[in-house]
């Protein structure tokens, strides 16, 4: 979509409605960049797009520019803030009604000796209901454990070492993390008495063995000439997974292609409620990966780079993305699903790390040498010469 046609778009939608739409487009372009990987493959893109936006705030000049293209966040402040805001919101009622658990959590870790700006920690903690969290990047497997046990926390314990060793360092100034936690019972659930053992073709020549579930019940459905679509809803209806099913065994492929804004719109648009014999494996994935180089392809390129201006977050120009981390866990079975999702977006600085406080004793001092436990002061002096 060019930036005409988002334009256009952008002024018959709420920012709520554009948000939306912003992640969506993200979502589907993202997919497109990584499914050449083989086999399986899982991510949360509202995870990713939201840990990047607490980064954004801070983001200035052609940095801003290529976030908000890549993102597809607003490049209007107000709108990209309040927008944020009514996303958070929208999360927390689906979790108030009842019917699912669905839960997100932001979170900024700083070293201890590093400042941020006022304004920009104001922002986050207005927008995304954040306020910063002060460790010691120097102990960094200290900082990664206590960062990766929030994570764990926050996710049911499904996201677990989401930063590995090696990731922090001396030069670790931020960390930026998002995470996100859904379990929701399907409306209708498969019966655990019709699941066996059948046979799942991963190629024309190549089956395996798995654990099949069946339904019989009145979905909504459609279908194109190369694919079957089907929306699985969950309990409440407020959620629903939409299945898009290939006709052949070897039919993935062209669905990858096809998959796109316009024609999702379509496929939903198209759903008409009808009986369905449904047939789906119950399955588990757990997918880790970093997407450094997925979003510089993606046209993110001076933030990974000492191009990179997040001046909003420090006043300085010295920050840079070091790495963008993202963990992914789904469980899907006859009673519902179960996902979670965790991002981390490490921000490093250009300079070296922080310079060891100078003390250098080349004039007259004072020295005490003192008892702990009881404070006393066993010896007391003064250097005035040492020749």
């Amino acid at each position: 979509m060019d930036r005409i046609e988002q334009d256009t778009l952008d002024e018959s939608l709420s920012s709520l409605e554009m948000a939306a739409a912003g992640n969506t487009q993200f979502a589907l372009e993202l997919f497109a960049e990584i499914n050449s990987q083989a086999g399986n493959l899982f991510f949360s893109p509202f995870s990713i797009s939201s840990a990047l936006a607490m980064a954004y705030v801070g983001a200035r000049s052609e940095t801003q520019v290529q976030m908000a293209r890549t993102f597809h966040f607003s490049t209007d402040k107000d709108v990209f803030l309040e927008s944020s805001r009514q996303l958070g919101k929208e999360i927390e009622k689906v979790h108030k009604e009842g019917h699912v658990q669905l839960a997100t959590a932001n979170a900024i870790w700083s070293h201890k000796r590093y400042k941020l700006e006022k304004d920009y920690l104001s922002t986050v903690k207005k927008t995304f209901g954040v306020r910063a969290k002060t460790v010691d990047f120097g102990d960094s497997q200290k900082a990664r454990s206590r960062i990766n046990q929030w994570v764990e926390d926050q996710t049911r314990e499904k996201i677990k070492d989401l930063i590995a060793e090696g990731v922090l360092n001396d030069l670790t100034r931020m960390v930026l993390v998002n995470a996100i936690y859904f379990k929701g019972d399907w409306m209708k659930p498969f019966d655990p008495n019709l699941i066996g053992q059948a046979l799942f073709h991963v190629s024309p020549e190549k089956q395996v063995e798995a654990a099949m579930m069946t339904l019989k019940g009145r979905f909504r459905a459609a279908g194109t000439r190369d694919a079957q679509i089907l929306e699985l809803p969950y309990a409440g209806g407020g959620l629903s997974m939409l299945i898009v099913l290939p006709r052949e065994i070897t039919g993935l492929a062209k669905c990858e292609d096809a998959l796109t804004v316009e024609n999702l719109a379509t496929w939903l648009n198209d759903l008409q409620e009808t009986e369905v014999e449904v047939t789906l494996p119950r399955f588990k994935l757990d997918f880790p990966f970093r997407l450094d180089d997925t979003l510089r392809a993606m046209g993110l390129t001076d933030a990974f780079t000492d191009r990179a201006d997040f001046s909003g977050m420090d006043a300085s120009r010295e920050l840079y993305i070091g790495a963008v981390l993202h963990k992914a866990f789904v469980a899907v079975n006859e009673q519902g699903t179960e996902a979670a999702a965790a991002t981390a977006v490490v921000m490093q600085t250009k300079m070296m790390a922080f310079p060891p406080v100078v003390f250098r004793a080349d004039h007259p001092f004072l020295f005490l040498i003192r008892e702990h436990a009881t404070g006393s002061i066993l010896f007391i002096g003064r250097m005035y010469d040492p020749s």
